[in-house]
This record gives C-alpha cells, structure tokens and sequence, in this order.
C-alpha cells in the first residue's frame, strides 16, 4: 500500500491554518502530508507559523514529505543571477530539519529563448551540482519536477520527464533525483511506462492529480488502477503527494485513491 500524502495547501483547507490541516488530515487516517514552501500560499510574503505546524506534526506523528525550495528562481533568465536562491537554500534545509521534511522540490524556472536548450540544461546541472555541494552533509534530498508547459506553467524550461532525468544524471548525487508528477506527465502526452522505466531509481518523489482538469482522482480520463500498478511496476515504493484541487469536501475527495492505493 501506498503511503498517501495530502498536500495541505490545497487539501483540509476546511480545517482553517495548516497546523489544524495536519490535524484534520491526520483525523481522516493520514499519516503524512506535503506542502508547498515555508510561506503561506495566499500571500507569500507571509510566513507560515512553523513552530505550530511542528507542533500538530508531532502530535500527530504525521510525516511531512516535502516541501518547496524558495525563491522559485527563474534560472535562466540573464544576466543568470542565482544568488538569491543559494543564500536561501541553507534556511530552507534549515525549515526542513526542524520540520522533519527529508526532500525538498526544486524546479527549473523559465526557460529563455536566446539560448540552446542544451545549453540550458547544462546550466541546471551546474546549478544543482553547486547546491548539491552546498548542503553536503545535511540528508536532504533535492527532487527536480518537470512541469506541464501546455496548460499551468507555460514557459517553464523543465516540461519532459526525460529532460528532469537528464539533469538527475549530470548532477550525479543519492541525493538528488526526478519528482514525477503524473499529471504533469500525462498533460503533456509522455508514456508513463517508458518514463519511469527510462528514470530508473532517480525518481524520489512522486504527485498526482487527475487530467484534464487538476482535480481529485475519478475527476478525470485517468485510468487509476491501470496507473499505480505502472508504478507499482516501475519499482517506486516512496510516499505519493496528493497535489490536486478537490471538488468535493475533502475527506470525500481522497476516498476513491485511497481505494486504489490500498490495492496497488
């Protein structure tokens, strides 16, 4: 059985702020959630209350899988500046210690049409190979997640599951891989199959949602029985994010993947 991952940005909004979030998710059988970074989602210039979000993690026993690597630098845009995202790793890993997160997503932020793509790609390897040196030492996992371009991030360099494990590959650490979004991957057309098959154990992390739309599972075309036991097969075992906007109330909404799940 899958470990199941609300993220609580989207999920046990009902409950009110995130620590009674963990609570509520914790209330309906879960024992880990996910979030987006340490600021809060509808204004990121404000800080989430990590002290009480600890709190309801540890009485709760409930996992936090990951979380966001802020600032979400745009890295390819010139002059090519990534200060801002180095000087802020270190209290990212920071956040991640005290909160128990073992991963942290990254991404590739937007791609810039004056240059190769190859070039570009090389550049995220050098960046993350930089960062990677960085917090040596610090059992944190960066996870790079390759995003859907046709329909939420249009622009981003980073769209094909095979270009994330390009970059994986170059950066060359255990302790950097792929988070493999399912509906960013199936927005985008990729065979699920041949993706994994082809990332290997570089793929950390996985997310879901149903496509088209971003909504709970059996919102969708998705076929979800058919698409955990690929995974299932590829080898992945890790903890699943549920990163999706729901259409019902939330505990109703996890219901049907929670069945799935439970069989894969």
């Amino acid at each position: 059985m899958y470990q199941l991952a609300p993220n609580i940005e989207l999920l046990f909004t009902e409950a009110g702020d995130y620590h009674d979030r963990v609570r509520a998710a914790a209330a309906a059988g879960f024992d880990a959630v996910e979030m987006w970074g340490p600021t809060g989602a509808d204004a990121p210039a404000t800080p989430k209350d990590l002290p009480a979000l600890k709190a309801a993690l540890d009485e709760t026993g409930t996992q936090l899988t990951a979380q966001l690597s802020e600032p979400r630098t745009q890295f390819m845009i010139p002059p090519w500046d990534h200060s801002e995202f180095f000087r802020k790793l270190d209290e990212g890993v920071e956040i991640a210690h005290f909160l128990g997160t073992p991963r942290m997503v990254v991404g590739s932020g937007t791609g810039f049409g004056g240059w190769k793509r190859q070039v570009q790609l090389d550049k995220l390897v050098e960046i993350y190979q930089k960062a990677i040196a960085q917090i040596d030492g610090s059992g944190i996992t960066l996870v790079l997640e390759p995003v859907n371009v046709r329909v939420d991030h249009p622009g981003s360099l980073l769209d094909r599951t095979a270009e994330g494990v390009y970059v994986a590959r170059g950066v060359d650490s255990p302790f950097f891989g792929v988070l493999y979004d399912i509906y960013h991957s199936a927005v985008e057309g990729e065979d699920m199959a041949a993706e994994l098959a082809n990332a290997g154990e570089l793929i950390k992390y996985v997310q879901l949602a149903d496509a088209p739309g971003r909504g709970e599972p059996g919102t969708g075309s998705l076929d979800w029985p058919a698409t955990l036991a690929t995974l299932r097969a590829s080898g992945y075992d890790g903890p699943i994010g549920l990163e999706y906007y729901p259409q019902t109330a939330s505990d109703e909404s996890v219901r049907y993947i929670r069945d799935v799940a439970a069989q894969a």
